[in-house]
């Protein structure tokens, strides 16, 4: 005969986890649920912080998807840019640069996002600022309503949400960040987007992370944030307090430091979260 204790639990896992299978729990059965259970709700996490481009936005897969419909949109060939991949992997190298200088505070996103255009086309001996201005607000407008989300990313977060407080914290412009998070069918899963747009800070000043903290109203020791950039994420959680997860989604950026975790995919994460 069972106790009347686990007869309790076991109507109460059925409610939360079995429902939707529309049948009753095994007694074995019920019992690992009751473990698993017990397991995520002893952990020592409530809030979960993800980083979203690279971490869970498939931004490399889909802002190429996004420079094909440009180089036709803009004619680029017959301006003398034949090859596509060779413009991308050009631009790629002048937009790193110019992001560094914008989280440094020296320049503003205007000014990236003209420049950006501005001297990948220079390179061609264009100099026609009309044109990147042109390509520059395209491309804020059609590279968030890409969708490719990384493989595991919509299973992950579907079972982490049963069970956390989640949050994105993300450098990325505030107004292109949010339809991507739209957009990818993301929106659903979290409590808090803070962009480093409304913070005044960006990743990895540690401002930032107390910004995110206070607007989830939450203690460092029980969150921890999931991101891909060693240092804007990982070094940025370090600088607080925070435990992190790296996503080492390639590519790789060299790691100096040791964070508390590292996953080479998204489901991975379900195990250290005992999810």
């Amino acid at each position: 005969m069972l106790h009347p204790w686990y007869k309790s639990w076991q109507r109460t896992i059925f409610c939360l986890l079995l429902h939707p299978l529309n049948r009753k729990p095994h007694p074995q059965e019920a019992f690992f649920l009751f473990l698993k259970f017990i397991n995520m709700s002893t952990s020592k996490y409530k809030h979960l912080f993800f980083d979203l481009d690279r971490t869970l936005w498939d931004f490399d897969t889909n802002n190429k998807a996004t420079f094909s419909e440009m180089h036709e949109k803009f004619q680029l060939v017959a301006r003398g840019i034949s090859d596509p991949v060779t413009f991308y992997a050009n631009y790629q190298k002048i937009n790193f640069a110019l992001w560094e200088a914008y989280k440094k505070q020296t320049i503003t996103k205007e000014v990236l996002n003209f420049k950006r255009f501005y001297d990948s086309l220079s390179l061609y001996q264009l100099d026609e600022p009309e044109l990147a201005r042109e390509m520059g607000a395209y491309y804020i407008a059609a590279s968030p309503r890409q969708t490719i989300l990384y493989p595991g990313a919509i299973e992950m977060l579907d079972t982490l949400h049963k069970h956390y407080q989640m949050h994105i914290i993300t450098n990325g412009f505030e107004e292109v960040q949010f339809i991507k998070i739209e957009n990818s069918g993301l929106g659903k899963y979290f409590n808090k987007i803070i962009t480093s747009e409304r913070a005044g800070f960006k990743k990895p000043d540690r401002r930032i992370f107390e910004f995110a903290l206070n607007e989830a109203e939450a203690n460092v020791s029980e969150s921890i944030i999931i991101g891909d950039d060693p240092e804007a994420d990982i070094l940025g959680a370090q600088l607080i307090g925070m435990d992190q997860i790296w996503v080492k989604h390639p590519p790789l950026k060299p790691n100096k430091g040791k964070p508390t975790y590292e996953v080479g995919h998204l489901s991975d994460i379900l195990k250290i979260l005992q999810a």
